[in-house]
């Protein structure tokens, strides 16, 4: 079959094509003959080197795959082939509260992931897909969509309270159109204002540029009356976190999911102490969140928003476009 591999070392030149035996299935395992996968910035730092150093090489990278099941081994009863399922993100955490057990099977690093023709999975790490979403919309959810669908839930927000959410990538796209359903208020954040118009058409209530308006969290709290957004969706990390807690209003909830904007920080902790502010972090989630994102996809026909579909021959082209970050929504490699 054919694959990609990360090899001989990190970086994007060392994403390479490569062919590999077609996996068998063995006992209460699937195939999975991979139709689409989907990029997350995890990936994107996976190849470079940057998520796990000590990432052992070869890897096939990307967490996220929807495909078709085209053989079972002995004793599978979960599903069939003929299905079409998603691999989830954590293989080995079911339901529940994470433990460090549960976040060890992670597809895409440390376990092979989705850029192959082929994945063989156990039968309780894949998820029968939305029966209107194309494989390429379908092999969006299992990493951006199942972390916006966590963290929204984890929040316990009530209709008509307010979500801040940052930028326009995968997860805060999906947070934008998951909140809407929810009933629940959105800002987004961008230096785009044609990523604001687009988010817009979403379902936004607000927008800030915060390229124009450095001081966003100001303009955040102006937006709700000075008491600032019930929850805020983190994404930049060490370079946005410190204005995210002088924004966020007294008792809110900062859901931390990514550190765009840098990883390591010295933080004062009289905000999070003197507010009273949940601050949490989000690694994806469980296949139980995967199963109820899906069922609520399915019933309110949900679309997810892909910026751009490439070809398997381009998928480094991919990487190097998902690195510039230009992109609104996911970004898919079809297999």
């Amino acid at each position: 079959m054919r694959a990609y591999e990360i090899r001989g070392g990190f970086g994007l030149d060392n994403l390479v094509a490569t062919e590999r035996p077609l996996p068998e299935p063995g006992p209460f395992q699937v195939r999975v003959a991979v139709k689409a996968c989907s990029l997350n910035f995890r990936d994107l730092r996976m190849v470079q080197g940057l998520y796990n150093p000590r990432q052992k090489l070869p890897l096939i990278p990307c967490s996220d795959g929807a495909g078709v099941i085209d053989a079972v081994g002995e004793g599978v009863t979960r599903v069939e082939v003929g299905q079409r399922v998603v691999g989830a993100f954590a293989q080995t955490w079911i339901s529940g509260a994470p433990t460090k057990a549960k976040l060890s099977g992670t597809l895409g690093g440390p376990l092979d992931g989705a850029l192959a023709e082929a994945m063989v999975l156990h039968e309780d790490g894949v998820v029968p897909v939305p029966a209107h979403l194309s494989f390429e919309e379908a092999a969006t959810l299992p990493c951006a969509a199942v972390t916006a669908w966590h963290a929204l839930r984890a929040a316990d927000l009530s209709a008509g309270e307010t979500v801040l959410v940052q930028g326009t990538g995968g997860v805060s796209i999906f947070a934008l159109q998951l909140a809407k359903l929810a009933g629940l208020r959105v800002i987004v954040t961008s230096r785009s204002d044609e990523k604001l118009a687009r988010a817009k058409t979403l379902g936004a209530d607000e927008t800030i540029n915060y390229e124009a308006t450095p001081d966003w969290d100001k303009a955040a709290r102006a937006l709700t009356d000075g008491l600032g957004p019930h929850q805020i969706l983190e994404v930049g990390g060490a370079g946005t976190l410190a204005r995210s807690l002088r924004c966020v209003r007294v008792g809110g909830t900062i859901s931390v999911i990514g550190v765009l904007a840098g990883a390591e920080t010295a933080l004062s902790v009289i905000p999070i102490l003197m507010n009273n502010v949940r601050l949490q972090g989000i690694l994806v989630g469980a296949r139980a969140h995967l199963e109820s994102l899906c069922a609520a996809v399915s019933q309110h026909q949900l679309r997810p928003v892909v910026d751009r579909v490439f070809p398997f021959a381009q998928a480094p082209e991919a990487f190097a476009h998902m690195e510039k970050g230009a992109h609104f929504g996911k970004l898919v490699v079809q297999v």
